[in-house]
């Protein structure tokens, strides 16, 4: 047993246990559950109804800590509703999109008033009874409208309160702790430092500007329902990362995890050093069981995606807290409130601020390349004697190109798969889902690369209108090229010849005959960051199209880091990142005209995902005993 699990059993190993169950628990001591067990399932799902309990319980039954004695952790937020949540949710989704994930989305909207505390499965009712009844006397003196003031610095954004009505939160919070802590026997300590609704934290500091009048958007006066939330967590992965499953993973081994689409599975970072590439070892939030799965399968999800919340009441005047109203439709009977549904005025208002975006930089990631299913001797699998191809797996394309020189010239320079051209014209195809206009395409030398633009295009049915410009300066890091040369890459007229759709008369800004073998990782950031600057220069900018740019795995970074105004990572990080695109993957940048720079947004279209199928013959195990 962990170290840390053990101290948390001596923490509750000795309590003492209630003898007055309520009627949700009687219902399951009547199925026949356990006291401990029936408790901890209803801890675990919010003490709603006896449907969800049971519903966890029977999800449980193999979970091995089922038995444990170890409670939620629980905390109390003050939560916004009404319009000023929907301008903070909106907020939430266009920082999202404009400057990436930070700190601030893990969770939700809210201002800290007790931190995590435990209290043991069978007195969680009584910190329920507790917060309805301190809401209610404290609802008489809950201003009208918080006062809320911006603050901004290098990694932070968000409100603070203003110390008068900070002062009754804070108020509020000792009364609920001092409260709980005599009911329950637990230890609930309140906030008493600033109060602040936090909106972005732990971001990249030239994202500040950008936060900033994404925030100025809000208005901190809009008409809001304060509620106090009581929500728990599962307190043994609380330095955990969660993940959510996007397909089903049925075990092929008795050490995998199954998990469903929209599962969640908390994983330990410090755990995964001696797990395969690919796969990941982790606990299933639905189940409590615990096994392997493949990456790949999952995304990465948000820290209080796996939170229960158990109660929230309003602060209401005490002669409407029983009385439910046409001007507050959201509450209930009990002064619980719904989630209301979001407007859309906020995301209007940024859509006018967005109309300053122009252009677009799309770096696209070659498709699946045959030589990554069948190795570097895959043109060997694909020759008769006499050197003529012929498709030995379906997944081999059916033709090569013809080019003057060798066929052998191939082995160095591959051909995407079947798959690999799938892939591509399935990115094609989303892309004119979401209506993006691609106005420019730059490739790599390297023939998959060309395929992919090829393919990307006619998915966009652009392939008749838009021409590619083949540039050297894209190719990949040579030292990574295994051939220790530079590959001999087919000529523009053996391109055009073999009816790519190539722009003859572009040059590239890198010579060919300029890139050399080995060259070291600072010249390779001088030539990408060099390539990037003379490819946004060159293609105009009055309108709002997307340059395309297909290259390799090592293009995402050194391509679009320099644009958005970021130093080259440290060799050995930017390869360990590299070794982690895979085909397809991709990176979108927007141009800021007004302000005169660069931001990574997300891309236009959802991330490609599929697993591996491997050779098959018919003999083994099937005919053969």
């Amino acid at each position: 047993m962990a170290v840390a699990e053990t101290q948390l059993y001596a923490k509750v190993s000795n309590k003492h246990r209630s003898k007055s169950p309520s009627a949700l628990l009687e219902s399951l001591l009547a199925k026949g559950f356990p006291a401990h067990i029936a408790q901890k399932a209803l801890a675990a799902t919010g003490q709603k109804t006896i449907e969800d309990a049971a519903k966890w319980l029977h999800s449980h039954c193999n979970d091995p800590s089922l038995d444990d004695p170890i409670p939620q952790e629980y905390a109390l937020y003050l939560c916004p509703t009404g319009c000023l949540y929907n301008r903070l949710q909106e907020f939430w989704k266009e920082s999202k999109r404009q400057c990436g994930k930070n700190r601030a989305h893990e969770i939700f909207p809210h201002v800290t008033l007790c931190d995590f505390f435990t209290c043991e499965d069978q007195k969680v009712g009584l910190l329920y009874d507790t917060l309805k009844q301190i809401v209610h006397s404290f609802s008489q003196r809950f201003p009208p409208t918080l006062s809320l003031s911006l603050h901004s610095s290098t990694s932070y954004l968000g409100f603070f309160i203003g110390d008068s009505h900070a002062n009754i939160l804070k108020e509020f919070a000792v009364a609920f702790s001092s409260e709980a802590s005599a009911l329950a026997d637990c230890h609930v300590k309140p906030c008493l430092k600033q109060l602040h609704l936090t909106l972005a934290h732990k971001f990249c500091p030239h994202h500040q500007k950008t936060l900033e009048q994404l925030a100025k958007c809000i208005n901190p006066g809009e008409t809001c329902q304060w509620v106090a939330a009581l929500y728990s967590r599962d307190m043994r992965f609380v330095h955990y990362q969660t993940l959510r499953a996007l397909f089903q993973y049925k075990p092929q081994n008795i050490d995998e995890l199954m998990i469903n689409a929209g599962d969640f599975v908390y994983v330990d970072p410090t755990h995964q050093s001696d797990v395969s590439e690919g796969w990941v070892i982790g606990t299933s939030h639905r189940t409590g069981c615990r096994g392997f799965l493949p990456e790949n399968y999952t995304e990465r999800a948000n820290e209080s995606d796996t939170w229960v919340k158990h109660r929230e009441y309003a602060f209401i005047p005490a002669s409407k807290f029983f009385t439910q109203t046409a001007n507050d439709p959201d509450v209930k009977l009990n002064g619980e409130v719904h989630n209301p549904v979001m407007s859309r005025s906020v995301t209007n208002v940024l859509s006018l601020q967005n109309a300053t975006l122009r252009r677009g930089v799309l770096v696209v990631r070659h498709g699946e390349r045959v030589d990554q299913v069948f190795g570097k001797s895959w043109l060997q699998q694909c020759l008769t004697a006499d050197g003529k191809y012929y498709r030995a797996d379906l997944n081999f394309p059916s033709t090569l190109p013809k080019r003057k020189d060798s066929v052998k010239h191939f082995e160095h320079d591959p051909p995407l798969s079947c798959c690999g051209i799938f892939q591509s014209r399935l990115i094609g195809e989303a892309l004119l889902d979401q209506e993006v206009a691609v106005s420019y395409v730059y490739s790599s030398p390297a023939l998959r690369c060309i395929q992919t633009a090829q393919h990307v295009l006619q998915g966009l049915k652009l392939d008749q209108k838009v021409k590619i410009r083949v540039e050297p300066g894209l190719f990949e890091w040579t030292k990574w090229d295994a051939s220790k040369v530079i590959p001999n890459f087919m000529t523009l007229t053996e391109l055009t010849e073999a009816s790519y759709k190539i722009d003859t008369s572009y040059r590239g800004n890198v010579p060919l005959s300029s890139l050399v073998p080995s060259e070291s990782y600072e010249e390779y950031v001088s030539r990408s960051s060099a390539v990037i600057k003379q490819i946004v220069t060159a293609c105009p900018s009055k309108g709002k199209g997307v340059i395309l740019i297909v290259g390799h795995g090592s293009s995402l970074a050194s391509f679009t880091r320099p644009l958005i105004g970021l130093p080259a990572r440290d060799s050995s990080d930017f390869a360990q990142a590299v070794r982690k695109i895979p085909s397809l993957g991709m990176c979108f940048c927007e141009e800021l005209k007004e302000e005169n720079k660069w931001q990574m947004v997300n891309p236009p279209v959802k991330t490609l995902t599929h697993g591996a199928n491997a050779a098959f013959n018919w003999r083994n195990g099937i005919t053969e005993d």
